[in-house]
């Protein structure tokens, strides 16, 4: 696992070595949305990082509900999950976000982002198991343990940075991971969120609702035999502003949209 863990880090490291563009005249889009924050794209046809907020890009913060593209390849591996269609069941735990209150599979789980659902994965993959496959896998700085395995994406110490969340879908899209490759093809088929005219977008959104709120939507974009990846991260004060949960991907494609990736 040490030899795993230490391979991660060189990649981390070399991919520190790219050139960078730095955009201050993203500000506008976050300003619009009354959101502090910062966006990275990588093209590794170019080993290029766009950014706005460069040195922001490099803080670690919450993971929210972007671990679950983790915790899916986890569930998989150990068997927890069976692939795309396990069936998730509703405890019937009447919650705030409706589309949580039913049964779910692992597709629609992870599209509708339903916690509770992952919790449970997480239940079952136990907390020894949890932390030996973020481990292997380099996954920024998760701190688990007994008392937070529930709970350790959405406050408490763990953390991951825009950058570290790129390197990581790079190693996941490259297969340089350690996972089958029957998992990543099931993790990037629930992964998709459309696509148009030959352009493929795969993403995720996360809210951790702390102070500040911590909101991200991760992913990548395969164009023909390009693929570029990105990482945006948005911060608010409580009460969130009512843009706050459609902002994290408005921002994100209106950036990729200007930038010529979608």
């Amino acid at each position: 696992m040490k030899l795993l863990v230490a391979l991660a880090s060189m990649l981390v490291l070399s991919y520190r070595l790219a050139s960078v563009t730095e955009r201050p005249d993203f500000e506008r889009y976050f300003t619009e949305k009354k959101l502090k924050g910062s966006f990275l794209l990588y093209d590794p046809q170019r080993d290029h990082y766009t950014a706005y907020n460069f040195e922001r890009t490099r803080q670690r913060f919450l993971p929210a509900s972007t671990y679950k593209i983790l915790n899916t390849l986890i569930g998989l591996e150990t068997g927890v999950l069976k692939d795309e269609h396990s069936v998730m069941k509703w405890d019937s735990v009447k919650r705030d976000i409706e589309t949580w209150n039913r049964d779910h599979t692992l597709e629609t789980a992870f599209k509708a982002s339903c916690v509770p659902c992952y919790q449970e994965v997480a239940r079952n993959v136990g907390v020894k198991r949890m932390q030996e496959w973020v481990g292997k896998t380099g996954y920024g700085k998760m701190d688990i343990n007994a008392d937070n395995l529930e709970r350790f994406l959405l406050e408490g110490k763990s953390g991951i940075s825009q950058e570290e969340q790129i390197d990581f879908l790079r190693r996941v899209h490259e297969g340089n991971v350690p996972f089958s490759k029957r998992n990543q093809a099931i993790l990037k088929k629930i992964m998709l969120i459309e696509e148009k005219q030959g352009v493929k977008l795969y993403g995720k959104t996360g809210w951790a609702a702390v102070e500040p709120n911590i909101g991200w939507f991760v992913g990548y974009v395969e164009k023909g035999e390009k693929v570029y990846y990105f990482a945006t991260n948005v911060e608010s004060p409580k009460p969130v502003p009512d843009t706050f949960i459609a902002a994290r991907r408005e921002i994100t494609e209106t950036l990729l949209k200007q930038l010529g990736v979608l």
